[in-house]
């Protein structure tokens, strides 16, 4: 019912603030200047419409992209993880396990076998087979699980389609 009431609260965006979104997804450091330039308003103009869509809850947050080589994190997988319990504690504990890990970077809940989707970042081999098999396996309420290593990532991730 939250869900449906938000949905309900949540303002359509024009075509400006459409725009906007797309500009700032691709460079969030953008001043209001050049925001204002680039869909032909003032520099206050786009300012107020930056920060309406902020406090509205469009924009949650910027972040910066960073080199995952340079950084010494050769490793991308996706685990998959199918829990033996289904318990509420459990769903709890498991959720607090992967919080507290850095190397998981995307936790999603899923349908279908697997009941948990991990993005995770590793140094290496070892490190990816440490997580598995130190962390995720002995966790009282894990039955399974399985990754498959990225060999390439030719689409990095990109902005969300407006």
């Amino acid at each position: 019912m939250d869900s449906w009431k938000n949905a309900r609260e949540t303002r359509m965006i024009d075509e400006i603030d459409s725009r906007l979104l797309a500009a700032i997804q691709k460079n969030a450091l953008l001043t209001a200047q050049e925001l204002g330039d680039t869909l032909n308003l003032s520099a206050s103009q786009a300012a107020r419409r930056r920060q309406r869509l902020e406090a509205e809850g469009y924009i949650t947050c910027y972040t910066a992209r960073l080199d995952p080589a340079k950084l010494g994190l050769t490793v991308q997988a996706f685990v998959q993880v199918q829990m033996a319990l289904h318990s509420t504690e459990a769903a709890h504990g498991f959720a607090s396990l992967i919080a507290a890990r850095p190397e998981v970077i995307c936790a999603w809940t899923l349908t279908g076998e697997a009941d948990y989707l991990l993005r995770v970042w590793c140094a290496d081999l070892p490190a990816l087979n440490l997580l598995v098999h130190h962390v995720l396996l002995p966790h009282p309420a894990v039955a399974r699980v399985q990754s498959q290593i990225v060999m390439d990532q030719f689409k990095p991730d990109t902005a969300l389609p407006i």
